[in-house]
């Protein structure tokens, strides 16, 4: 059998493990409105919970399938649309996936054209987010009691503990961005394209902070992310032509 990215197989297998989530959450959803009517909740309450719900995830929505696009020029489009729909991470998968593909001497754009390539990229991206799945019931009570005992004994301590870790998760992508960038002191400027991308999506963030606070357009908070995105790829397309 011939291989392909996009071969029928991959979808089969693909969509049955999408179905068998997309099942679990129809029955947690019907398991909370029953809860919710023996707790005495009213049904309108419930129908207005369920309606806005659905419509807040419009915009994280968004933003995975900018990712699966992406993806899937060199990965077809079964695998990010598994990575994406399950478990994956829209920062992690790119960043991992585009490792994996420099790895093998294969461009992000460039489609993968063995099975032995494709499956190197499939586990380079599921060994490295199945950490999660085991430290988060190992460690995760550990860390909050210590986050908590911390917090407990100064609060300004606690904040600045917990803004740590979360800048040092940042770090580890502003990295990814930077990790080009002396080859412009060569005369490639190419390492500046992620950069600059960069500084216009935080620049369209910020924009969308600011109508948000200042103009009262609420729903910008949740249409930030995939704004600022699209509007970063869309920058990348003149910078690549002005610096490559």
């Amino acid at each position: 059998m011939e291989f392909h990215v996009n071969h029928w197989a991959l979808f089969l297998i693909v969509g049955i493990i999408i179905a068998v989530v997309l099942a679990q959450s129809v029955v947690f959803l019907m398991r909370a409105v029953k809860r919710a009517r023996a707790i005495g909740i009213d049904n309108t309450v419930i129908r207005k919970t369920i309606s806005s719900s659905a419509i807040f995830t419009i915009a994280p929505a968004i933003s995975i399938l900018i990712g699966v696009v992406t993806l899937s020029k060199s990965l077809g489009l079964a695998l990010p649309w598994l990575r994406l729909s399950v478990i994956g991470s829209l920062s992690y998968e790119t960043v991992a996936a585009g490792n994996a593909l420099n790895g093998l001497g294969l461009g992000t754009g460039e489609q993968i054209q063995s099975a032995t390539a494709f499956v190197t990229v499939l586990w380079v991206m599921t060994l490295g987010i199945i950490i999660g799945l085991i430290f988060v019931p190992l460690l995760t009570k550990r860390i909050q009691g210590g986050m908590k005992k911390i917090e407990n004994r100064d609060k300004k301590w606690g904040e600045i503990f917990t803004n740590s870790m979360f800048l040092g998760m940042i770090s580890a992508f502003i990295g990814y961005v930077f990790c080009d960038v002396t080859l412009a002191f060569s005369g490639d400027f190419k390492g500046l394209i992620p950069v600059f991308v960069m500084l216009v999506s935080a620049v369209v963030m910020a924009i969308c902070g600011l109508l948000a606070k200042k103009a009262g357009l609420r729903f910008m908070n949740d249409y930030a992310l995939p704004i600022s995105l699209v509007v970063g790829m869309a920058s990348a397309i003149p910078f690549t032509a002005w610096l490559s």
